[in-house]
């Protein structure tokens, strides 16, 4: 749907699912050093080249002053040691543009850039050495006035249109920060995680399920390839075949659902969340009552934090997903 679109590039929405796509990333080897970024430290191996869209990137040293401009970009570096001088805040969380499983990671607050049209001024003023807009729109006129102020991280091939996943997302960033190891350090601790929810419920698997969501101009759901639906998933729960069938929308990654047709979304389990709307525009649409697993008390709906760190698709963002909402699922499905 239109407003699923625009969602899932402004900047409260909560919308920027990806379908999985190759990335290539690659540490080159160089001498190990430890550097101040913002005042943490991070060891990297440099020269590091990485693979997107736009062709290879290779960081040759050690950034000290870097620019995260895409969806979530800045928390990755974040977790990975270093800390933005700049950075755009996508879901408007406000202070230094992370949401609260990130707070205090800054020991000096970073310039916030918007997020659409950024200020090319106002990034080259920071003087970086490296950008970062890795989960971004993929636009060639956007990446080449980033590219003409300072090496930048694009894309993968296949990331247009904010597609870009969470993992492709660490896995590009922490090759182009020279710490590879780290971010599959992350990687395997959030595996670990998931896997452990997934003995603690046994009973989830195979249940399916229907990731789904209301906006001012109507309602939608997102597909499997997604970073809604992968963390559904690695719980245990299949995508819903009924809406696995439907025809994917403009956006690549949900399928439009009329309101006569809201029982497509009935499911084991369904999950939902407003966007631009009010919560009780959901929770209180008679067609959504009526759907049986709503009926049946199998629904969730989230907002705020929780459907912001559901969305985000960072380490940080599904680690606060997993403490938060799984509760919420146990209680709906009564284990």
């Amino acid at each position: 749907m239109k407003t699923m679109r625009v969602a899932a590039v402004a900047a409260v929405a909560v919308l920027a699912l990806s379908a999985c796509s190759g990335t290539g990333d690659s540490a080159g080897s160089g001498e190990t050093t430890a550097a101040g970024t913002g005042g943490s430290a991070a060891e990297g191996a440099f020269p590091a080249t990485v693979e997107t869209k736009f062709g290879e990137v290779t960081v040759e040293a050690q950034p000290e002053r870097i620019v995260a401009l895409g969806w979530g970009d800045a928390e990755t570096a974040l977790s990975l040691g270093y800390q933005p001088v700049g950075a755009s805040d996508w879901l408007a969380f406000g202070g230094d543009g992370v949401g609260p499983w990130a707070e205090g990671q800054y020991d000096e607050s970073p310039e916030i850039i918007d997020t659409l049209e950024p200020s090319y001024e106002a990034i080259a003023a920071l003087e970086p050495d490296l950008i970062l807009d890795v989960k971004s729109s993929g636009d060639q006129d956007r990446y080449d006035r980033l590219s003409e102020i300072a090496p930048t991280v694009g894309v993968p091939e296949g990331g247009d249109s904010y597609l870009t996943t969470g993992q492709q997302q660490l896995e590009l960033i922490s090759a182009a920060l020279g710490v590879p190891e780290k971010g599959e350090e992350l990687r395997a601790q959030l595996e670990d995680t998931f896997a452990e929810a997934r003995a603690a419920h046994p009973d989830w698997d195979g249940k399916t399920i229907a990731a789904a969501t209301r906006t001012s101009e109507g309602w939608g759901a997102y597909i499997e390839g997604g970073d809604r639906v992968d963390f559904l998933q690695n719980l245990g729960f299949v995508q819903s075949p009924t809406i696995a069938e439907l025809p994917v929308s403009a956006s690549g990654f949900s399928v439009d659902i009329s309101s006569e047709q809201l029982d497509l979304l009935d499911a084991d389990l369904i999950v939902a969340f407003p966007i631009y709307i009010e919560t009780t525009e959901i929770t209180e649409d008679p067609q959504w009552q009526a759907i049986p697993a709503v009926a049946d008390g199998r629904a969730v709906v989230i907002d705020g934090d929780l459907s912001s760190a559901y969305s985000l698709g960072t380490i940080g963002a599904q680690q606060y997903a997993l403490d938060n909402l799984v509760p919420l699922i146990e209680e709906a499905l009564g284990s």
